[in-house]
């Protein structure tokens, strides 16, 4: 079973840290898969992916495209196996369950800070998925750095 990771932006948005944490999963060896609820918020991240400079460059597809299979890393609205992700980064509220968690080497839930009903939401989350078995860490930038403030195996 994978564990889940959850990253509570405070300093930094999301359009800075996701391009560094999907780089990470990339070194890893990792495809991945990033599903966010807002269309409009894909659409964003898409351009921001594709404009990035030297080694901000991530080559990305957006589901639903002929080359699915191929992309090391797609934007979905929904949790899918096109890609065989084994990295899932779920953005803006976007759910994920203990059994979606089983599929993935690791999944990222990455929320606002600033957004109470983001933070309130990955907490039911935490709780949700700890309760099912899923092995956590809570991971906050608050300091300036990113530091592990929970674990649960």
């Amino acid at each position: 079973m994978g564990a889940v990771y959850f990253y509570h932006l405070t300093r930094k948005p999301l359009e800075a840290t996701l391009p560094l944490l999907l780089s990470k999963a990339l070194g890893a060896g990792w495809r991945c898969l990033v599903v966010g609820n807002d269309p409009a918020r894909l659409n964003g991240l898409d351009k921001n992916l594709w404009n990035g400079k030297n080694t901000d460059f991530l080559a990305h597809g957006r589901a639903g495209g002929p080359n699915d299979v191929d992309q090391p890393i797609l934007l979905s609205p929904k949790h899918t196996t096109e890609n065989q992700a084994a990295c899932a980064m779920c953005i803006d509220g976007a759910d994920v369950t203990a059994e979606q968690v089983k599929t993935y080497e690791r999944t990222c839930i990455l929320f606002d800070g600033n957004d109470e009903a983001q933070t309130q939401f990955a907490r039911t989350q935490w709780k949700s998925l700890t309760d099912a078995g899923c092995a956590a860490q809570y991971w906050s930038e608050e300091s300036g750095n990113w530091q592990m403030k929970a674990k649960k195996d």
